[in-house]
């Protein structure tokens, strides 16, 4: 099913948050009934001309989208709306939400506290690197992947190959979450403050700290989850 393109009119996209006006315009028109079930989006090529924004920024929004379950992308097909409302979970690449929030906190929380124990100037200066770094990004996809390399640096820092290798291998789909929920939730400044919290806690060497740091992180993540999911 192709849809006339004219729900897009006068939606032209400003400078302020492109990709999360953007993905919130496309979430409205699939909730509000504009886009139905089964309608094929148009290209990114198009959609960008049509919002006045780049490729990458539609990208972002679709992948927001996609990960809320309303569109699917075919290949050699085109994006399409499957659901007008958002399911139970959300799709994260090989894992979903629900299987990480169920098994971040096993893996980062003590992850956090080794950390706080083990860790060395150069892997301090590391963290306070990225930190600083989340602080001044503005691009989201940039921030994201500062974000990934936070927790991915916290796992290394706690000396547990094990630890390291499971964050490693969840990396991607921490990413898309992170993604989702800054586009969707507005989560960026809380996590900011999150994650100082959590390099405060090891920086004075403290494992109860930093364990209970990256409990309240991991915590407020799940909420605003929640809070997506159910609104």
């Amino acid at each position: 099913m192709n849809l006339s393109d004219s729900w897009t009119a006068g939606q032209r996209i400003e400078r302020v948050s492109a990709a999360e006006a953007v993905f919130g315009s496309l979430r409205k028109a699939i909730e509000d009934g504009q886009l139905p079930i089964g309608t094929r989006l148009s290209s990114e090529a198009v959609l960008a001309q049509q919002y006045g924004v780049s490729r990458s920024v539609v990208r972002e929004a679709l992948r927001s989208c996609a990960s809320l379950g309303l569109t699917e992308t075919r290949t050699g097909r085109g994006t399409f709306v499957i659901a007008d409302r958002v399911g139970g979970d959300l799709a994260l690449g090989q894992y979903s939400a629900r299987e990480l929030t169920e098994a971040r906190p096993h893996i980062e929380v003590p992850a956090a506290g080794l950390a706080a124990r083990r860790r060395s100037e150069d892997e301090l200066q590391l963290l306070r690197d990225i930190v600083a770094a989340m602080d001044r990004e503005e691009d989201p996809q940039a921030w994201v992947a500062l974000d990934a390399a936070f927790h991915a640096a916290i796992a290394r820092t706690s000396g547990n190959r094990v630890f390291e290798k499971v964050v490693a291998d969840i990396r991607d789909a921490m990413a898309k979450q992170s993604g989702t929920l800054n586009m969707v939730a507005g989560r960026k400044e809380d996590s900011d403050a999150e994650h100082r919290e959590i390099l405060t806690a090891i920086e004075a060497g403290s494992p109860d700290q930093a364990c209970e740091a990256m409990r309240r992180h991991l915590a407020a993540v799940g909420a605003a989850l929640d809070r997506v999911l159910h609104r």
